[in-house]
């Protein structure tokens, strides 16, 4: 008789209780799950007993906090037993007096809302972009209205073009100097001076930082040598508005320093004013030019007398102009009278009028009135700019209105299109987050803390 095997028989020769039994693998997991909990608790407990914070740190500080690393009282408030998740701003303030932003500020954020420790050595200035959206994603006033953007997320969204190239009143932005200057002509070949040679002049024989030496190829020692009856700031525009001062002194290598006429112009610019004299007129007020003229010319017919006597030039009559006697006789006051007129007529007609605005001489204001330089040295007051951290790029790059402007009222900054080409989120571009250019903290108002730590305590981790 065959056997009938049914699944219900063969269920019953199954042993329900296998998995309890012991097997290698099961004793090998056993001991591995054991000896792993050991050693961790002992690794924990070693580094207590040793005051080593970092079994409970989330990573590494910050290169300037790097000393705190076993401090983790220094910022975090202790309560019952256990440090508190977020540092607290008291803890901060204690070693740095950040100044608030801007007095309408709507919000204070914690200082660890922006500055967030823990992420390894890493610059703790430079906050996300978000931090800053907090306040400036949505910038309108009450009435609706708003001076800028209504929305800034970040440079590359919602930036508006800078304050300096917008247009106002629907006429274009420009330079409000009043300095003559057509940089077209001189990125070009031109003629060093009346009968000079020909040279190629570059941005940088005029245009240098402030702490950096002055390019004197074009200018004059005699020049750079006198002193000047005016300062440097008489040149200078007053800044609209006042920046946030930033955490860091200046290096003197961020803007540029004005042009100077002895460093730069007095090779080309000559300042003559007479075929008797081998040098030009100071680079001064008209008072100045007036006495030298007159000191000059008053010392000059005291050695040549025999001058006095002057023969009419027929080559030099002007039409319109009365004719002069074939042969006059002069006084002395009278000689340097009349050279002082013609010397002063050249100079204010032609050669300070190349790149001066001047008013008009009339007989009750003999001497004309120069106008102010009005030179701008910082067109982003708002902002932060360091012409040194792009030495690597050619000026033309972004200065490129240079090569082709005529008018010195012409504004040449690049605008905020050239700046993002390489200021862009990526790794393969150059920073763009806000802190890059903006600073939060007015350093400009900062106080003076007490210092509260022992270098002993610290190197020892006590």
């Amino acid at each position: 008789m065959a056997r009938t095997r049914t699944t219900k028989k063969l269920a019953q020769r199954i042993d329900l209780n296998y998995f309890k039994r012991p097997t290698p693998l099961k004793r090998a997991k056993l001991w591995l799950s054991v000896l792993a909990t050991a050693l961790a608790l002992a690794w924990v407990a070693w580094l207590a007993a040793a005051k080593d914070s970092r079994a409970y740190s989330s990573g590494r500080l910050s290169a300037a906090h790097a000393v705190l690393e076993q401090q983790c009282a220094a910022c975090h408030a202790r309560n019952a037993g256990a440090f508190s998740a977020k540092a607290e701003n008291a803890a901060c303030l204690g070693c740095h007096d950040g100044p608030m932003h801007h007095a309408s500020r709507v919000l204070a954020p914690n200082c660890a809302s922006c500055h967030s420790e823990h992420r390894g050595r890493v610059n703790l200035a430079a906050a996300s972009d978000a931090a800053c959206a907090q306040c400036h994603g949505d910038l309108k006033r009450a009435d609706g209205g708003t001076r800028f953007a209504s929305r800034i997320e970040s440079f590359a969204s919602g930036h508006p073009e800078f304050a300096a190239l917008r247009t106002s009143g629907g006429l274009p932005a420009s330079d409000p100097g009043t300095i003559k200057l057509n940089h077209a002509m001189h990125l070009k070949p031109i003629r060093q001076g009346p009968t000079g040679p020909i040279v190629k002049l570059e941005c940088g024989n005029c245009h240098r930082p402030s702490s950096v030496s002055a390019d004197t190829t074009f200018g004059d020692e005699r020049y750079r040598a006198a002193a000047v009856s005016y300062k440097q700031g008489d040149e200078l525009r007053a800044v609209p508005g006042a920046g946030l001062m930033p955490s860091k002194p200046a290096s003197g290598r961020e803007l540029m320093a004005p042009v100077k006429f002895a460093n730069a112009c007095a090779a080309c610019h000559l300042l003559t004013f007479d075929k008797r004299f081998g040098y030009g007129v100071p680079h001064d007020t008209p008072e100045i030019v007036h006495a030298f003229l007159e000191q000059k010319f008053a010392e000059y017919i005291a050695a040549h007398p025999g001058e006095l006597r002057e023969a009419r030039e027929p080559g030099r009559d002007l039409t319109g102009r009365p004719l002069q006697p074939v042969l006059r006789v002069y006084t002395p006051r009278e000689w340097v009278s009349a050279r002082v007129t013609e010397a002063e007529e050249l100079l204010w007609r032609k050669t300070c009028k190349q790149c001066h605005t001047l008013t008009a001489v009339t007989p009750a204001q003999p001497l004309p009135v120069i106008a102010a330089a009005d030179t701008t040295a910082r067109w982003m007051p708002h902002a932060k700019f360091d012409h040194d951290a792009h030495r690597g790029f050619s000026c033309e790059s972004c200065h490129a209105k240079a090569l082709t402007s005529t008018e010195a009222s012409d504004l040449l900054l690049p605008g905020i299109a050239t700046c993002q080409k390489c200021h862009a989120p990526g790794p393969e571009h150059a920073e763009s987050r806000c802190f890059e250019c903006h600073t939060y903290h007015d350093w400009g108002k900062r106080k003076e803390v007490s210092p509260r730590f022992t270098l002993p305590a610290l190197t020892a981790g006590k």
